[in-house]
């Protein structure tokens, strides 16, 4: 299971929240609406794309809106690593560390930047099939990175292009007036051109003293995430594996893992994980791929997810998502 920053999802809906209950679709993925956002707060993939998708259906036109929500996007919503994006030197600096850190943000994307004559391209890659979901996430990802381009450029900033490897939607004038530049649908790759010039220039607000002591925060904020994402990805791993069984004991999955119960137990706790939660989460991201990405009937998918009950496995869905397992598949599946 890939996670997502509930920053980005926090955006799509403060983009329609005229349009729908901005509260119940934060609740239905496990948000406080209350709470400020934060994000190192993750969400499953799974769900965020889930929730793309319902919220597409709601509003009244979906077309501009991942367009909305890069333009909503500020450098300081980032945190630590908004300020690491403006206070490096240049723009190609800035893309370094987008390259080093993204991984704070999400795990289901890494971007490059790669040189390309008189400009470099800017990468998107994201695998997974090309659903709604996913297609609104990859444009509203690469218009917030222009967003934030333009908030720490010393001039106008457009792209030379933007590509999208998926096709287009009914209406792109948006897209253009938005990127200022040519917008390429199914095409070979998901990223933004972008010219030399523009990546050697100063950044307004560079500043080595603030880089030099935000750099080494993210370099121990990222080794200590790649240390915790061992552990919890080889739990749900484990968790997902068992589950055709029954909701699985710490001691069974311990002894999947190689490992003593207690020493399990010991790990978790060091690393601030609950071994329920890591179990909610495997059902819940097992259910939802299933239910979007397979045929099997709703009591088979209860069975493969560790209910003994159809009735306990959509109570439970209900409390994940607000939503009853055959209306989540209704309206989350392709085409």
């Amino acid at each position: 299971m890939g996670a997502v920053t509930s920053l980005f999802l926090r955006k799509v809906v403060g983009t329609v929240r005229e349009q729908t209950d901005e509260a119940a679709l934060l609740a239905s993925v496990g948000l406080d609406p209350a709470a400020p956002p934060d994000p190192s707060l993750m969400i499953s993939d799974s769900a965020y794309y889930a929730l793309l998708e319902r919220i597409a259906q709601e509003v009244d036109d979906a077309t501009d809106l991942p367009l909305r929500t890069g333009a909503a996007m500020r450098c300081d919503d980032y945190g630590a690593f908004g300020l690491a994006w403006k206070s490096a030197p240049t723009l190609r600096g800035s893309f370094a560390r987008a390259e080093r850190y993204w991984r704070l943000l999400t795990s289901v994307t890494e971007y490059s930047l790669t040189p390309a004559g008189p400009s470099a391209w800017f990468h998107l890659h994201r695998a997974g099939e090309r659903r709604l979901g996913l297609r609104l996430s990859n444009e509203a990802s690469l218009a917030s990175v222009v967003s934030i381009i333009r908030q720490v450029t010393p001039g106008p900033f457009a792209p030379r292009a933007v590509h999208f490897r998926h096709p287009a939607p009914a209406q792109t004038a948006a897209h253009r007036a938005w990127f200022g530049c040519p917008v390429i649908f199914g095409a070979d790759r998901d990223g933004i051109e972008i010219a030399a010039t523009d990546l050697s220039a100063r950044n307004r607000l560079g500043d080595e003293g603030i880089s030099g002591f935000l750099l080494p925060h993210l370099d121990a904020e990222l080794a200590r995430l790649e240390r915790d994402a061992g552990l919890e990805s080889e739990v749900r791993d484990a968790v997902a594996q068992a589950l055709s069984d029954g909701p699985p004991k710490l001691a069974a999955i311990a002894r999947r893992l190689g490992m003593g119960e207690r020493t399990l137990q010991r790990r978790l706790s060091q690393e601030g994980l609950s071994f329920q939660r890591l179990v909610d989460e495997a059902r819940r991201a097992l259910a939802e791929g299933l239910l979007v990405q397979s045929d099997y009937s709703l009591a088979e998918v209860a069975f493969l997810t560790g209910f003994s009950e159809q009735s306990a496995f959509t109570r439970a869905f209900r409390r994940w998502t607000s939503r009853t397992p055959a209306a989540f598949r209704e309206q989350t599946r392709p085409g």
